[in-house]
């Protein structure tokens, strides 16, 4: 098809190439692994007698497991999922969790008993989860007791045959684990389930004695083509579909990151802090997969949310890697604490989700001393495309280049492959590329087309291979006939000193186009719409500058902290906030 080919020859030529820095392989390594157990298995086996998972609760309570625990009690897990319950190779195990010990023990047991993950957010409605149990066909659902009152409503209608309970208590010491309960009681935050169900850690119990036969902890094997995880897609621009992660895709993608970013991880060594949910498919292919195939310590943070929540994982641990999106970066360079005793020792701080405003990134590298490297990636890409390579230039503004093995174009309206440096929708190919959306021939067909996925994301690629996501095609302003693009223009807004948090979208007019509108969270009671729109005059062009601007208190935002435009945009075109 005319949309695949590169007439220029600029695509083709993969000038990124050149530019992933010394000790960087330039092409796609396979992976050393048919399936992601093997990885697993290879961890727990290396660095067994060293601290895998450390959970901070936000009061310093901390409990942690060692390589060869996770291996072990990851192996009980697999034995009650496949020797008790009877599992099938391929059937779904749905983990609805924050970050806490017992996640990484239900994913790898999961894989290990030859299962498909399906992460579904905790704070999901019971609507929500019903929708993912039920499209995904899950058997096994692994939830958070504090969650347990949406059971009745998530169930209804599913294949749902087993309900695991997990406290965040679970692996604490046991007087440190009756505290957390009875707090957790006191504050009537443990509600009764409404249906049987089952403690997670009286199921390690019953696989582990299914498993005193040695025989027994042989994992299903597993192919490289195998169903490893239904990755359903964050539903910011509609219904989440369940994106088909194979254990090539995830393995193909694990092996690309450390080519470019394993020069700067010290395998063995390093401490990374998670405070966004592992859950998500950034966090559990480069915290989770990554770090622990480096044999590094994983610092788990069940929420962000105050940034507060952070300040005891970063007092009591030498953390020297982090990853977070803009809102969480800009977060924190607005806490006190963080401010007065930055993380100096951190040297790879890593961004996704959404853009990286210069502003942030600006404040980041003067507050802690080193810079945020952005990269880019979606569900359905397992999910790195590109990224900022440490070992070379940080090209601020852009979301860095391709991982090796992958291919890029970017096409017209009409599907042309656009000369280099001109803008259009970003296609992607290579191994993490996934299979297809789960039960949805159309959308795959859609999405897929000659291998490409079409991202739905306006891009340009510069002479050297560096990508710039201007925005989403979806999320695109018509004014009067021109593009207004809300990143811009949230950028700018953003820089305005007071202002916490900014989303702007377009409100249909009646004449036909859209007109600009910009929702703000500020720190500063006398900041007034008007000084905004202001603001905005002195840095934008005319029809770029907001007609209205309506302050909130919060904005809604997706589990990794990604403001939901979509939501607002269904607010304003339902005629709520003017």
């Amino acid at each position: 098809m005319a949309e695949h080919q590169d007439p220029s020859g600029f695509y083709d030529s993969m000038p990124w190439r050149e530019e992933y820095g010394p000790g960087v392989a330039k092409d796609f390594r396979a992976p050393a692994f048919r399936n992601v157990v093997e990885l697993i298995r290879r961890s727990g086996t290396d660095y067994a007698g060293k601290t895998a998972f450390t959970i901070c609760l936000d009061n310093g309570l901390h409990a942690s497991l060692r390589y060869h625990e996770v291996d072990a009690l990851s192996d009980q897990f697999m034995g009650y999922l496949r020797d008790e319950l009877g599992l099938e190779k391929g059937e779904r195990v749905a983990i609805q969790m924050p970050n806490c010990l017992a996640y990484p023990l239900a994913v790898f047991g999961t894989l290990k008993a030859g299962c498909a993950l399906v992460n579904i957010n905790p704070l999901y409605t019971a609507d929500e989860m019903h929708h993912q149990l039920s499209d995904s066909g899950a058997k096994v659902l692994v939830l958070l007791d504090l969650f347990a009152d949406k059971l009745v409503t998530a169930l209804e209608g599913t294949a749902v045959e087993k309900v695991l309970l997990v406290s965040v208590a679970d692996f604490f010491p046991g007087l440190k684990r009756g505290l957390i309960k009875t707090v957790l009681k006191l504050k009537g935050q443990l509600p009764r389930p409404p249906v049987a169900t089952e403690p997670f850690v009286d199921a390690l119990a019953a696989g582990r004695k299914r498993l005193r036969d040695p025989a027994s902890n042989q994992c299903v094997a597993l192919g490289p083509d195998d169903l490893a995880a239904l990755q359903y897609t964050g539903g910011t621009t509609g219904v989440a579909k369940g994106a088909e992660l194979t254990h090539a895709n995830l393995l193909a993608n694990i092996s690309q990151i450390n080519a470019v970013a394993g020069p700067a991880i010290r395998r063995g060594e390093d401490t990374v802090l998670t405070a966004l949910p592992l859950y998500h498919i950034f966090a559990f292919t480069f915290n989770l997969m990554i770090f622990y195939q480096m044999g590094c310590r994983n610092v788990l943070c069940p929420s962000p949310r105050p940034p507060s929540n952070l300040r005891k994982a970063f007092e009591k641990f030498t953390v020297n890697k982090f990853s977070g999106v803009n809102l969480l970066f800009h977060a924190l360079c607005h806490e006190d604490w963080f401010r007065n005793k930055p993380p100096h020792l951190l040297n790879l701080s890593v961004a996704g989700g959404t853009a990286l405003h210069k502003s942030t990134a600006e404040k980041w590298r003067e507050v802690v001393g080193s810079q945020i490297l952005q990269g880019y990636g979606l569900t359905e890409t397992s999910p790195v495309v590109a990224v900022n390579p440490p070992m070379a230039e940080n090209r601020l503004g852009t979301v860095g280049i391709p991982l090796p093995g992958t291919q890029v174009r970017v096409v017209g309206p009409d599907g042309t492959v656009l000369p280099g440096g001109e803008m259009g929708e970003l296609l992607v190919k290579g191994p993490q590329v996934f299979r297809g959306y789960w039960n949805k021939p159309e959308e795959t067909a859609q999405a897929l087309r000659d291998g490409w996925f079409h991202t739905g994301d306006i891009a340009f690629v510069d002479e050297r291979g560096y990508i710039t996501i201007v925005d989403r095609l979806k999320d695109m302003i018509d004014v009067s006939g021109f593009n207004v693009y809300p990143n811009e223009v949230e950028e700018v807004i953003e820089s305005l000193p007071g202002v916490l948090e900014v989303a702007v979208v377009g409100v249909p007019v009646p004449e036909g186009g859209e007109r600009v509108r910009a929702y703000v969270v500020t720190g500063n009671p006398q900041l007034s719409p008007d000084d905004v729109i202001r603001y905005c005059r002195e840095h934008l062009t005319g029809y770029k500058i907001p007609r209205e601007v309506v302050f909130r208190s919060e904005l809604p935002k997706s589990p990794v902290g990604k403001i939901l435009r979509k939501d607002l945009r269904q607010e304003a075109r339902a005629g709520k906030d003017g």
